[in-house]
């Protein structure tokens, strides 16, 4: 199988893996080769996929959509975070979420300080008719 992990900026994943675990809406499951075609809503959990050596890996993924067709395994999510060991993996998303909060709050400050200075011109333009 071909498993591929998608973020709205970039592909996080493009691996062969021998299988791959996941949580939806419905509770935790197991993906293989042979499985049927399937679409599920991802909760924010940890996906687990096996590559093609055996090994174990680990991806924290934020909510998203899951697609198996065929031997391909699509993920959709806004943020991801990948590790090969589940010990170093919770240290890792809380650093990364971090990042992206402190991205998240200077994009509001931005968008905040943009919205007032085009409601301040409106205003300027009002008054001048």
């Amino acid at each position: 199988m071909r498993l591929l992990i998608s973020l709205p900026n970039r592909i996080l994943l493009d691996e062969a893996v021998a299988k791959v675990g996941a949580e939806g809406l419905h509770g935790a499951f197991t993906l293989l080769p042979r499985h049927l075609d399937y679409a599920v809503i991802l909760v924010p959990s940890i996906l687990a996929y096996t590559d093609q050596s055996g090994v174990e890996r680990y991806v924290a993924v934020d909510a998203g959509v899951m697609t198996k067709v065929g031997d391909e395994v699509r993920v959709s999510t806004l943020a991801a975070v990948p590790s090969d060991r589940l010990e170093d993996l919770e240290r890792t998303v809380r650093e990364e979420f971090r990042r992206l909060s402190e991205r998240e709050r200077s994009a509001r400050l931005a968008q905040a300080r943009i919205e007032s200075r085009v409601m301040q011109e409106m205003f300027e333009f009002e008054e001048s008719m």
